[in-house]
């Protein structure tokens, strides 16, 4: 096979594929484009736009969704991992509807939002008190204050690939639109690099954020030799170490922290947690968390109109109470881990594997291992394209870039399936693989 006969044959079979996917998509094609003439691109979150254009989803139950045209899809995005109870979860919905029937907007503090709190200190290790955000990002922002409040220093360590929030973005070397804190970026799972970094900036090293596996870079685990190193390093320096977990706190009841038994000085969370409503929320040891107690002469103001929204909180409670318990957390974590490593099985051979940690996970077409977000950018990216435009057509919709985040409504039939139709692709697309 001469070499561009892989290539040559990859482009037309993308081609092709996004011929098919233009026919199969008129009324979502006709949203798309009076949707661009009020919003840029016809788009207000850029992780959705994906070419030619993206789909508009028109319902959602269970794990299902349908688009403006009538296809049927099992939904494998999960919302980037917001969407852990589904679409329609008869508990949330019941803790929503009373909700509702309560008023809301009503400006002052709620029953829900004591209970909440409790309900995350209890579960993460790290968390002795609690505030609540209405995003990951704005969690993440604020740890960052908190830390660099605390300790009087200026300087924020953070890991290439990593993602944070729309203002908190280190993939590709960053974003123009980044906050403007004094950056230390440095090299995800490996150590020696990190520390040395560590110490070089030790007098003025406010915190370590880091994401106890990178999610937006391609699911990509941080090492427990590596995390640890965080940890005695932000003993050593005087840093305050913040996990994001805003994606990992669904490897367990209590997060990535408490299955690997490392602690760190604060936490960041979002998504599931607030039943899937808008939700964020950064936690820690009562020492740093007490800095906002309004009790106190020079507490920290912390702002939020819609922090203890009774939605939010309503359906928060009950998702952690009656739905996500530890049990449910540790099956989920075992069926992702099953469904990883079928995948991996049968792209065994070929120039793929799936990388991740329980119910989450992404592609990389590339062969050796994905230990860093640059090891996973090798991929082709019209391949990735390939794969998305593929599954959706044999009926499974996941992320643009081949991200699977898998629900709790996601049950075994439904795995099993993916799991053909990737088995079966492999097969179709064996030629365009063979490069």
């Amino acid at each position: 096979m001469s070499d561009t006969l892989p290539n040559a044959t990859l482009d037309a079979a993308l081609a092709e594929a996004r011929e098919a996917y233009v026919s199969r998509n008129p009324s979502s094609l006709a949203a798309h484009v009076e949707a661009a003439a009020s919003l840029p691109g016809g788009n207000t979150r850029t992780v959705l736009f994906h070419g030619p254009f993206p789909l508009l989803m028109a319902r959602g139950e269970g794990c299902r969704l349908w688009d403006a045209d009538g296809h049927e899809y099992v939904d494998l995005l999960g919302e980037y991992t917001a969407g852990l109870y589904g679409h329609s979860h008869p508990v949330i919905r019941a803790a929503l509807d009373r909700a509702l029937d309560g008023g809301w907007n009503m400006g002052g503090h709620g029953a829900m939002e004591g209970r909440l709190a409790r309900l995350i200190c209890e579960r993460f290790p790290s968390i002795d008190l609690v505030r609540f955000t209405n995003s990951g990002t704005e969690a993440n922002l604020l740890a960052i204050a908190t830390a660099v409040a605390a300790t009087g220093r200026r300087k924020v360590m953070v890991f290439e690939g990593g993602y944070h929030g729309g203002v908190l973005y280190f993939g590709g070397g960053g974003s123009p639109v980044n906050v403007p804190h004094d950056w230390v970026l440095a090299p995800y799972n490996d150590a020696p690099g990190t520390l040395e970094l560590a110490e070089q900036h030790a007098d003025d090293l406010a915190c370590i954020l880091v994401e106890p596996m990178v999610g937006s870079g391609g699911c990509i685990p941080a090492e427990p030799a590596f995390l640890q190193a965080l940890r005695d390093a932000a003993d050593r320096t005087g840093a305050v170490l913040i996990f994001d977990e805003v994606m990992t706190s669904r490897m367990s009841a209590g997060g990535q922290q408490a299955r690997l038994g490392i602690t760190p000085d604060m936490t960041t969370l979002g998504k599931y947690i607030g039943g899937g409503m808008s939700f964020g929320a950064f936690g820690g040891k009562r020492s740093l968390m007490e800095l906002y107690d309004p009790r106190r002469a020079d507490a920290l103001p912390h702002a939020g109109t819609f922090n203890n929204n009774v939605l939010t909180m309503h359906a928060g409670v009950a998702g952690l109470e009656e739905v996500f318990t530890a049990e449910a957390a540790d099956r989920l974590f075992n069926r992702g881990e099953a469904l990883r490593a079928r995948l991996n099985a049968a792209g065994r051979g070929v120039a793929v594997q799936w990388s991740g940690l329980g119910s989450l996970m992404t592609p990389h077409f590339v062969r050796g291992p994905v230990r860093r977000p640059a090891d996973g950018a090798a991929s082709d990216p019209r391949l990735r394209e390939l794969l998305f435009l593929d599954m959706l057509e044999r009926g499974f919709y996941l992320a643009r870039r081949g991200m699977v985040a898998l629900s709790l409504e996601v049950g075994a039939a439904e795995l099993d399936g993916f799991a053909g139709a990737f088995e079966d692709w492999l097969d179709a697309r064996a030629r365009v693989l063979e490069g």
